[in-house]
């Protein structure tokens, strides 16, 4: 539950209280003894963060580096906030004054990382957390309370995206997710047309097919769409997501350690998507965006398509299976073709598309590669807003190579060295218009927590994807 969020006009001494600041001379309103501020000073030296227990309340002071880029800093003002709830849950503490004395604010992100650190999937325990934050109070009457309900709603929309991904496959079959997409919708406004199995079937849609055949769980695709009467774009911008609920591999199986056990979040990029989408009608962006999610698990069952295997996209080309653990781009192949239907001004898709993305940026960003260089620029610009990074890699033709088949128009795999890349060259072939895509492999899910990003699913994308659709509207 997000905390109630109001602005104060001064600072309340019944409250706890925390700040901050550039240099601890800019606290000097704050009265504190002469051991607090040794104790103070002495902390900074290592730390960029403190709390002080004055008893039944806090004071946390938060120290922004005025060396550090500007994003770095809001990204340090974020830390700072998940550091703050820490301190809070410890104490007990149920509300807390925010105020900043930085000349370049970050108010906000220190509001943002709190509250991104208030978040637990606790659906299966039966032990709940107790604690609960109740009331934040922002110190500064310049930030509007549209700016609050954005940053709360974007909140909400990382905490859907990692519901999701957190969901095993027990609950979370690719028939439930369309059914929670489908309550999305309702809350937000955004429309939602959902293809069962016989119409995918009729459109002969071959990579989702092929996918789900090993499935006891039949396939949807999903199309959402938010096209308010304001929008300031005439054509369309389409996100598609990846959306294998579960990835066992096929029968190219995957091993179970460190590999198969996590890939219940193999739909971390249809996440991020639905999730961006409910955002943006949640926040009413005045722009027109739909999102294709194809949806299937991959398992080995008696009539699951098999290495060698030869299948017809949606768009006709033929594709020689070489292996069934290259599933994702398949599913997303006939996404990207249907996405020709919208004329659309720009296409993002969003996959954990392959383990060597994660072997380039680990968990700390996503690989991206497109063909229109200002728009790749312009997301990346937003994965530092965000700090959910982006890391490019180039679209040679010679990554192409290795996807030629004697047999058919492309095989699904091509060769170890370089897979990244060449995934992103078969996806290319499905498009003719603007595209980018991001393999998030890495950052969608994460073994341990750090900061405000959780162990499991971590939201990735949905706040990276929020900032890029804003940026549209300037």
């Amino acid at each position: 539950m997000i905390p109630k969020i109001s602005i104060s006009s001064k600072i309340a001494d019944e409250h706890s209280l925390a700040c901050l600041c550039t240099d601890l001379k800019q606290t000097a309103t704050i009265q504190l003894s002469e051991t607090e501020k040794t104790f103070l000073q002495k902390k900074f030296e290592k730390e960029d963060t403190c709390a002080i227990t004055r008893i039944p309340h806090l004071l946390f002071f938060g120290k922004i580096k005025t060396e550090k880029e500007p994003y770095q800093q809001a990204e340090m003002a974020r830390v700072a906030g998940t550091k703050l709830y820490d301190a809070l849950k410890s104490a007990g503490e149920t509300t807390v004054q925010l105020t900043s004395f930085c000349e370049a604010g970050f108010l906000t992100d220190f509001l943002e990382g709190l509250l991104l650190n208030t978040y637990n999937f606790e659906k299966y325990k039966k032990e709940k957390e107790s604690f609960q934050l109740e009331n934040i109070l922002l110190i500064d009457e310049k930030i509007t309370n549209e700016k609050i309900d954005e940053i709360i709603n974007t909140t909400k929309a990382t905490f859907v995206a990692r519901d999701l991904v957190n969901e095993p496959l027990s609950f979370l079959t690719a028939t439930q997710f369309s059914k929670e997409i489908e309550k999305l919708s309702d809350e937000a406004g955004f429309s939602l047309e959902v293809f069962h199995k016989k119409k995918i079937e009729a459109l002969k849609m071959g990579g989702l097919l092929a996918v789900n055949k090993g499935s006891i769980d039949p396939p949807t695709f999903n199309i959402l769409e938010w096209k308010p009467e304001n929008a300031t774009n005439k054509q369309a911008i389409v996100l598609v997501g990846k959306g294998v609920v579960y990835d066992t591999g096929g029968l190219s199986l995957k091993p179970t350690p460190n590999s198969m056990d996590y890939m219940k979040s193999d739909m971390g990029g249809a996440a991020s998507i639905v999730a961006a989408i409910y955002a943006a009608a949640l926040n009413k962006l005045p722009l027109h965006i739909v999102g294709l999610v194809p949806a299937t698990d991959n398992r080995p069952d008696g009539n699951a398509y098999v290495p060698g295997d030869i299948i017809k996209m949606f768009d006709g080309t033929t594709v020689e299976i070489k292996n069934t653990d290259a599933e994702g781009r398949l599913i997303l192949a006939d996404a990207l073709s249907y996405a020709k239907k919208y004329q659309p001004q720009l296409v993002i898709d969003c996959a954990t598309l392959t383990g060597s993305a994660d072997i380039i940026a680990g968990p700390h960003a996503a690989v991206v590669m497109g063909n229109t260089a200002e728009k790749v620029e312009q997301l990346k610009k937003s994965g530092l807003n965000t700090y959910e990074r982006l890391i490019e890699v180039p679209l040679w033709e010679e990554y192409a190579a290795p996807l030629k088949s004697p047999i058919a128009d492309l095989n699904n795999l091509g060769t170890r060295e370089g897979q990244t890349t060449i995934a992103g060259k078969f996806l290319e072939h499905f498009t003719d218009y603007n595209w980018i895509h991001v393999d998030m492999a890495g950052p969608a899910f994460r073994k341990e927590k750090e900061a405000y990003r959780p162990a499991g699913g971590t939201g990735f994308g949905t706040r990276l994807l929020y900032d890029f659709l804003k940026s549209l509207t300037k």
